[in-house]
């Protein structure tokens, strides 16, 4: 198989983890951007309805399934584009799009919004590298994921972020713009950078995939998770530690 981390990992121990020390409310999310068919493991089926990439992490989340979606199956331009499914297209990039949703003043703010969202893509160019994404709860991935979500409330994202400065502090610097959040800011952006990423949400993951008005989202890359896991262990019990 394509794309395999030279260091296996135990992702149910790590998911494991995370869900008990962080009290998460269904499970951490595998995220993998397969660029063939040879990118997914054998037994994996396509999802067989369209629908969002946001909807899409919260059927691995809640309900545990395993699967895969083709550009085909990307419902929503905006995230297709942003995991490297699908180009950009023309009412987006001109502005167009989120000036009619009414979330910007000028087409020119929208402009500036849209050149600067994470998306994946070959360097020096702006066409998208993914054949398909594959989902999978993290304690049943079959895969090792570029990407894992952890979907919580604030207090669980703050132990998340005592957890990735434990070993060499510093600040944690996040990216976002309040749309496509968990798409572009959590996927995209921490695969493209190998960076952890925070994101409030938006108005489209919240609506169409059940994530709550009290909960945030956080991109983790897959290399990370030993040390992060290592590190929520020892943050959790620390004295002061609510």
């Amino acid at each position: 198989m394509q794309d395999e981390m030279r260091k296996k990992l135990n992702y149910a121990e790590i998911a494991g983890i995370f869900t008990e020390y962080l009290g998460l409310d269904g499970s951490p999310v595998a995220i993998k951007l397969a660029k063939s068919r040879e990118g997914i493991p054998d037994g994996i089926s396509e999802i067989p309805e369209s629908v969002r990439h946001c909807q899409m992490a919260t059927i691995a989340r809640k309900e545990g399934k395993i699967f895969y979606a083709t550009s085909e199956r990307h419902q929503c331009m905006g995230g297709g584009w942003a995991l490297g499914l699908k180009t950009l297209s023309p009412s987006l990039q001109s502005g167009e799009f989120y000036y009619k949703l009414g979330k910007f003043e000028s087409w020119a703010a929208c402009m500036r919004t849209i050149g600067n969202i994470p998306h994946v893509h070959a360097p020096g160019s702006l066409d998208g590298t993914t054949w398909a994404t594959v989902y999978a709860p993290l304690e049943k991935t079959p895969f090792d994921p570029h990407v894992v979500l952890v979907i919580a409330e604030p207090r669980a994202m703050l132990k998340l972020a005592q957890a990735i400065l434990y070993k060499t502090g510093g600040r944690i610097h996040s990216s976002m713009s309040g749309i496509q959040s968990v798409c572009a800011d959590t996927v995209a952006l921490p695969y493209m950078t190998g960076a952890v990423n925070f994101s409030m949400g938006c108005d489209g993951s919240r609506k169409f995939s059940g994530i709550a008005d009290n909960e945030m989202v956080m991109g983790i890359p897959g290399e990370l998770l030993p040390e992060i896991a290592e590190a929520i262990k020892i943050v959790t019990g620390a004295p002061g530690s609510v």
